[in-house]
């Protein structure tokens, strides 16, 4: 069983600014993303996120955020069981994002 590391978003935006090879991956629907997303991510929909699994690879280190975590969470136990070795979730997804880091980021 793989254990998952959860990440704060004071953690996460540590990383960000520190290591521009870290890919944050936003796994909300389209309109989510429209409403609000943080900066550099990329969309990647949990709807459709196996048409989006060839962009990714096992070695990417890769940070996971939805709306409060829990999307997230289950993707990145997806990816750890499928041999990807550097997943996190963004614990508390975009709302703590914007609640603890970046109040610009609106709340929905």
């Amino acid at each position: 069983m793989n254990v998952i590391r959860q990440m704060s978003p004071s953690e996460v935006k540590n990383v960000l600014e520190k290591n521009r090879n870290v890919r944050l991956i936003d796994v909300r629907e389209k309109w989510e993303y429209d409403l609000a997303k943080i900066e550099n991510c990329e969309l990647m929909p949990l709807s459709s996120f196996s048409d989006h699994l060839e962009k990714l690879k096992p070695e990417d280190s890769l940070i996971i955020y939805c709306h409060t975590g829990v999307r997230s969470y289950h993707v990145c136990s997806f990816l750890a069981e499928n041999g990807f070795t550097n997943v996190s979730n963004l614990e508390g997804g975009i709302k703590a994002w914007s609640l603890q880091v970046d109040p610009t980021v609106p709340l929905y």
